[in-house]
């Protein structure tokens, strides 16, 4: 193996590892707000010390909400692992969220 595929694939599996997500939200609507807890709470569930969570209010924050090309809010988007996933809602169905983003019950 050379030192390049090795990197690499240590890279491979700390990103795999680690989820990225960024959730845009309009400000400190009741929406928002109820997709951050209910995000949140199913982070803490099932990945608990794996993930990285961008909260971007787009009011405050247009330019990186035009840059993702959002479209309805709540959005939260999963830049890692890939594949990259955006789910669109107050996060309440929990279900679709884990299913969204690639969780399984024991992950």
């Amino acid at each position: 193996m050379t030192e390049k595929q090795q990197v690499t694939e240590e890279s491979n599996s700390i990103n795999e590892d680690v989820y990225q997500l960024r959730l845009f939200v309009t400000g400190a609507t009741p929406n928002s707000s109820r997709a951050i807890s209910n995000l949140k709470q199913v982070c803490e569930t099932h990945l608990k010390g794996r993930y990285e969570l961008e909260i971007i209010d787009v009011y405050q924050q247009p330019l990186i909400a035009e840059s993702e090309q959002i479209i309805a809010l709540p959005m939260l988007i999963k830049k890692l692992p890939f594949p990259e996933r955006r789910l669109i809602g107050d996060m309440s169905n929990t279900d679709k969220l884990l299913r969204g983003l690639s969780i399984t019950a024991n992950t």
